[in-house]
């Protein structure tokens, strides 16, 4: 039976990428079938993988009363789509914010990590994956550490790494793309403990293999597992790698990041699970980080085998909001004293797919959809569930094509939010960086740009000391640029 919006999406792909004159394809190649020994130490300046960084500029001073945080997890510095990055660039020149300086990359999808001045990125290189240091005002290299894989998307995507590295100093942690964990350390990149966990629980390969970033919580590693016999999910000794408790028994991994919450005075951590299965399984589970003891299971996940849960939980209070696509939609639960729950409200209309709603002052915002020419951002009210409002952001743009220009229009589709700097930075899948004005009343554009002018772009938008890094995953059709690590001066005064 064929699937009328896939039908839609390749329709409006197969458009844009004619009207650009650049259609980009890769062909799966199948699955790994075999493990390869770790390389142990980083390599040698003479032995690097990396291409050189390329400078253009130096950014602006940090204003005498910035605020600043690194950037260590996932989804940000406190794991919920917001920092306190400030003053900031609120209107782009027409040539948009100022390059400092892009690296040349392989392939993958993962955002970088940063730390005290350092940028920490992971990527494929040929037949390795590889972490590298960088120096994040200069992209100087300072130290890079490589180990083989033979990963193969199976549905023709990228080969590379989906998650970006986390900071727990005096350590980093990578997980790639085939299940394989490394400790290193910060400063030298040199190895301390890895786990090949695909090895080790006899996982098979999910759809698109592995995307969920582990979680560094205190002493404590948490990943979202899923091993066909338990567990759903691992906790592991951060300075070891041995293993401390393992929880829940069938629900497979997904792509949903581990969140850390505060519940009724009390650590947990939050792990919405959901990969591939046969039948569909997965939901929300509440985990004691202590010892692993399940409080509850919620499940919430589509109904069709081929689909998959992506975006992390979102904690608001004693209130956990959890969302899926494939015609799923959204969930709120409050949380008991007892650790119990109860299902506040359902929604069709917020069925967010791998990008994670934010909560603003009462309410919700993300963009809803499973393909990118259908994603709305929808604003519902936090309390009951109500929506507000819904509207598709569309982003018209001059491409010169055979020496003319045309009007070309974009949507933002799957987007990224970030609550900063008193309003919302949305990074679009094409690439365009948007300031928005995000109220119960509606949206309002406040300035925008466009950064990369290429599809895949399925990250975070990273922001630390003021400067913004952007990964360019695919080669544009607009500039003919190659993928890139592009770091962006936004620093206001």
């Amino acid at each position: 039976m064929i699937d009328r919006t896939d039908v839609v999406v390749r329709w409006f792909h197969c458009c844009v990428a004619l009207v650009v004159m650049v259609v980009l394809s890769i062909s799966p190649q199948g699955s790994f079938n075999r493990l390869i020994a770790e390389q142990l130490d980083p390599v040698s300046s003479d032995q690097s993988v990396l291409k050189p960084t390329v400078v253009h500029r130096k950014p602006k001073p940090l204003a005498d009363d910035a605020i600043t945080s690194d950037w260590t997890n996932f989804f940000g510095p406190t794991h919920n789509g917001v920092t306190r990055e400030s003053p900031l660039l609120k209107t782009f020149p027409e040539e948009g914010p100022g390059l400092v300086w892009e690296m040349p990359t392989g392939s993958g999808y993962a955002v970088p990590a940063v730390y005290a001045g350092r940028v920490f990125y992971l990527q494929r290189m040929g037949n390795q994956e590889v972490v590298c240091a960088l120096n994040a005002v200069t992209g100087k290299h300072l130290w890079e550490f490589g180990y083989p894989t033979d990963y193969s998307d199976n549905f023709g995507y990228s080969n590379g790494p989906r998650c970006p590295p986390v900071i727990d100093p005096p350590y980093l942690y990578t997980y790639g793309a085939q299940g394989k964990l490394h400790c290193l350390q910060l400063e030298t990149g040199n190895r301390v403990w890895s786990r090949d966990l695909m090895k080790d629980y006899r996982l098979k390969q999910n759809y698109f293999g592995v995307g969920d970033t582990p979680l560094v919580d205190g002493d404590k590693v948490i990943v979202n597992l899923g091993a066909p016999q338990g567990p759903s999910v691992l906790a592991l000794d951060k300075r070891t790698g041995k293993t401390i408790w393992g929880s829940g028994k069938s629900w497979s991994p997904g792509y949903s990041s581990p969140i850390p919450a505060l519940i009724h005075g009390k650590r947990r951590v939050l792990v919405f699970s959901g990969g591939e299965s046969a039948p569909a399984d997965g939901g929300l589970m509440s985990i004691d980080l202590e010892n692993g003891a399940m409080d509850f299971r919620f499940p919430w996940r589509s109904r069709s085998s081929v689909s998959v849960n992506a975006a992390s939980p979102v904690v608001a209070g004693n209130r956990i909001f959890v969302s899926a696509s494939y015609r799923t939609g959204g969930a709120m639960l409050e949380v008991k004293p007892d650790f119990s729950f109860e299902l506040l409200w359902k929604s069709p209309d917020l069925g967010t797919h791998w990008t994670t709603a934010i909560h603003k002052d009462g309410y919700l915002y993300g963009f809803h959809g499973r393909h990118e020419p259908e994603a709305t951002l929808v604003c519902l009210e936090l309390e009951t569930g109500k929506v507000m409002w819904r509207e598709q952001i569309l982003l018209e743009e001059s491409v010169e094509i055979g020496g003319s220009k045309q009007d070309i229009p974009f949507v933002s589709g799957r987007a990224s939010l970030l609550v900063v700097d008193g309003n919302v930075l949305c990074l679009g899948e094409w690439g365009h960086l948007v300031w928005m004005d995000l109220s119960p009343v509606g949206v309002q554009i406040l300035s925008r740009t466009w950064l990369t002018k290429s599809r895949y772009t399925w990250g975070m938008p990273v922001l630390s000391q003021g400067l913004l890094y952007i990964n360019q995953n695919e080669r544009s059709p607009v500039t003919g640029t190659e993928p890139r690590l592009l770091c962006y001066d936004l620093r206001g005064s």
